[in-house]
């Protein structure tokens, strides 16, 4: 677990940008930079400089991704047939926690990781804890009975902040299914997210 965890709104803070569109994010009171030199003029950003700032913008998106999983993922779309960039963005969006995001049964993608990783969620009707699993089309993911009585699930369905996307098909009963590999624009990012940058930073 990174340590992101913990103070996991600094990356809004750095990049200057309320990655996940919460409320609570202190980008919406200070837009500037974290630290003494936060609101210091910015000098001209470098190419190197906008693809790192493209990379930490999408792997914290995804809330305790390690550097090492997010390269992997990104060696991966690049053995895949098609576009490495979207295939990156489809092999993100395949994890079982990001499904769990988006079926808005928590507020965060790191309630998500908690979620799977203390065992409340089922893959194709057996319990799993590993949040990195990858989903393919038609997998079924479903909530234990416990989960479906929290607190928290229950706010997080009845919370009118963001909407399901169309690739995630809910019951209404606590399973969600990945009807299709979603594509950039198909994901619900409140930012603008530039894969293509991403795997140019890798492949310098």
């Amino acid at each position: 677990m990174t340590k992101r965890l913990s103070a996991k709104y600094k990356i809004d803070r750095r990049l200057g940008e309320n990655i996940w569109g919460r409320p609570k994010s202190p980008v919406n009171k200070r837009e500037y930079g974290p630290g003494q030199h936060g609101q210091r003029r910015k000098g001209k950003v470098s190419d190197f400089g906008t693809q790192l700032r493209a990379k930490q913008k999408l792997k914290g998106y995804y809330g305790n991704i390690s550097e090492k999983q997010f390269r992997a993922g990104y060696a991966e779309a690049l053995r895949m047939k098609g576009d490495s960039s979207e295939n990156l963005i489809g092999l993100l969006e395949r994890r079982v926690d990001a499904l769990v995001y988006r079926a808005k049964w928590v507020s965060t993608v790191f309630a998500a990781r908690q979620l799977v990783s203390h065992g409340h969620v089922k893959l194709n009707g057996k319990r799993i804890t590993i949040a990195s699993i990858r989903l393919k089309v038609g997998d079924v993911v479903e909530l234990t009975a416990k989960a479906k009585e929290m607190a928290s699930v229950l706010e997080a369905q009845a919370s009118a902040e963001r909407d399901v996307p169309d690739y995630v098909e809910l019951d209404g009963k606590g399973t969600a299914k990945l009807t299709r590999i979603p594509t950039l624009t198909d994901v619900p990012y409140p930012v603008q997210m530039q894969p293509a940058l991403v795997v140019e930073f890798y492949s310098r």
